[in-house]
């Protein structure tokens, strides 16, 4: 009975409008919201336009007037998304989404994410804006006191990869920490910005705000991190076991005075290289163009071609310009760009893998879907298809294959080979933990003991020994992501374990026997048929976990990955 009577009450009342002869108002939903999608997504499209081309032209340039003019479009960007009125019709139209087809309610959802977020004053988009920016410069322009000589980070970085005495690796670690110092108060005030904003708009916290925004229950990822732990922590604490005896041998210490600042990368974020194999002895001896030949006939192999991407991209270095990696979807229409610093060495092939990863992933969106579901599945999808292919760069049968290493030295360090592979996934994913959930603690609570927090959680993941003398240091504040990518880190993780769920899916679609890491990919084009309808076309039209589910036949979990680093 509710539901025939308004149906009722809306007859009686055409009736009456027809009885005196007027006109009769067109009550249909589906038809007001294409009228709102095709406003919005016209200006949405315009927008971007203006800030993808923007972007490119600065990091390309490095010039200070292209990062304006890339910082005008941006702001533009965020304004047409602070559009109260367009927020609230949006939601109207939600509210009815029964009368509406599903193809219009995901565009319609996809809009509400952007305007979620962006219900805020002017005043206080301003100031969050204004305080993340000058933290960034304060990264940016800080350099670190070592021996009476100011040193960049990287400069730093350089040292802890060669240096051999204790002390002076001690004293380069903590200098690489110094920023934090300046930074920790900045930003503790920044979360509390952070929070106001995101409580106004009826969330817990920003972690909150940041993780619901991004299509993901906080309770789901929280349980995917706790099941993550468990299976990787003996396997973790194992290898680590050996990779500090190898340390304490290489310093004559003993494995249990081993410290961070003993490992390369100042947070343990990373694997240090191997004693047993250097990857770089595959790539050393090629031109850089032939890294880019590798990647395109890799591609070309398993019918995801990408020769257009590449004519449209920057590959190599060149004064002025950023001296990172990234691919960009200038348009949504198939204009799809990297940009690389190309050369001889495992880390750029495993880069320009990722990259056109990436790359092939966008340009096989369905065209034909709404503008702005035109996008990958989930900022995690993208990221898992990008280290699918980023890996082979260290794979023994793309060695063999690809980089033309001779295949006896390659069988003879296959072992080693695959234990560095290893290593570097569980040395992420336990650091992915201490992200995670150092900054939900973060913004659950600004005003606890940060450093003690830091470091408790540190020796809890990463199974780390604390220094004396941290407290009050802010060491956790020198990790830039918690201002520049704040809330992202988890994505990263989810994307290796998507990763090895579509590893172990492929292998099983090509009968594959032995470690799902040893899987080729040689000319195997149903791999690439696969990936084009079951991950890239369907863009943004499926919700990640019915895109995991309906693609590998489960939903998203840690096994695959477990079962690979066991």
């Amino acid at each position: 009975m509710r539901k025939t009577l308004p149906a009722m009450i809306l007859s009686c009342c055409l009736l009456a409008a027809c009885a005196h002869n007027q006109a009769v108002p067109q009550l249909d939903l589906q038809a007001q919201a294409d009228a709102f999608l095709q406003s919005y997504l016209t200006e949405l499209a315009t927008l971007e336009l203006a800030q993808t081309t923007g972007y490119w032209k600065a990091a390309n340039s490095g010039k200070e007037e292209d990062f304006a003019a890339f910082a005008e479009a941006d702001l533009a960007l965020r304004k047409l998304h602070s559009d109260a009125a367009r927020s609230r019709e949006i939601e109207r139209l939600l509210a009815g989404r029964e009368q509406l087809r599903p193809q219009t309610v995901r565009s319609l959802e996809i809009a509400l994410l952007g305007f979620k977020g962006n219900q805020l004053s002017a005043e206080t988009l301003e100031q969050m804006v204004n305080e993340s920016t000058g933290i960034e410069q304060l990264f940016n322009t800080f350099r670190a006191e070592l021996d009476g000589n100011k040193l960049t980070n990287n400069d730093l970085l350089d040292l802890l990869s060669v240096e051999t005495d204790s002390r002076k690796r001690q004293a380069a670690w903590e200098a690489t920490k110094a920023v934090g110092a300046q930074v920790a108060p900045k930003l503790v005030a920044l979360a509390k910005l952070r929070n106001e904003a995101a409580r106004s708009l009826g969330f817990a916290d920003f972690w909150h705000m940041q993780v619901e925004l991004q299509e993901h229950d906080p309770a789901q990822v929280l349980a995917l991190f706790e099941e993550l732990d468990r299976l990787t922590l003996e396997p973790y604490r194992a290898m680590k076991a050996e990779l500090d005896a190898e340390i304490a041998r290489r310093f004559s210490i003993a494995p249990a005075g081993v410290m961070p600042w003993h490992y390369t990368n100042p947070f343990f974020q990373s694997a240090p290289p191997s004693e047993a194999v250097d990857l770089d002895l595959f790539y050393k001896d090629l031109p850089k163009e032939r890294i880019v030949e590798l990647a395109r006939t890799f591609y070309a192999d398993i019918g995801l071609p990408i020769d257009e991407i590449a004519a449209r991209s920057d590959l190599y270095d060149r004064e002025g310009k950023d001296q990172h990696a990234f691919c960009i979807a200038i348009d949504r229409q198939g204009d799809v760009r990297t940009l690389l610093n190309v050369k001889p060495t495992e880390a750029w092939m495993e880069t320009m893998l990722h990259e056109m990863g990436h790359a092939v992933y966008y340009a096989g969106i369905d065209k034909s879907l709404p503008f702005n579901v035109r996008e990958s599945s989930h900022l995690f999808t993208t990221e898992a298809v990008a280290m699918l292919f980023g890996a082979l760069s260290r794979n023994p049968l793309w060695l063999k294959s690809y980089a033309g290493a001779d295949p006896a030295q390659v069988d003879a360090l296959e072992k080693a080979i695959l234990e560095q592979r290893r290593r570097e996934q569980l040395i992420f994913v336990r650091w992915g933990l201490v992200m995670l959930h150092f900054e939900r603690a973060l913004y659950a609570n600004p005003e606890q003991d940060l450093d003690a927090l830091w470091y408790q959680t540190v020796e809890r993941y990463q199974l780390l020994t604390t220094p004396e003398g941290r407290a009050g240091k802010g060491d956790w504040a020198a990790k830039p992501h918690f201002t520049i990518a704040p809330v992202y880190y988890h994505n990263y993780v989810l994307g290796e374990l998507f990763a090895a769920q579509l590893r172990a899916h492929l292998a099983k679609m090509a009968g594959h026997q032995g470690p799902a890491s040893t899987l080729s990919f040689n000319g195997r084009k149903d791999f690439g048929a696969y990936l084009d309808e079951k991950i890239f076309r369907p863009g943004m039209a499926q919700k990640w976990p019915e895109l995991v589910e309906l693609a590998t036949g489960a939903p998203l979990s840690p096994e695959a990955f477990a079962a690979e680093v066991k």
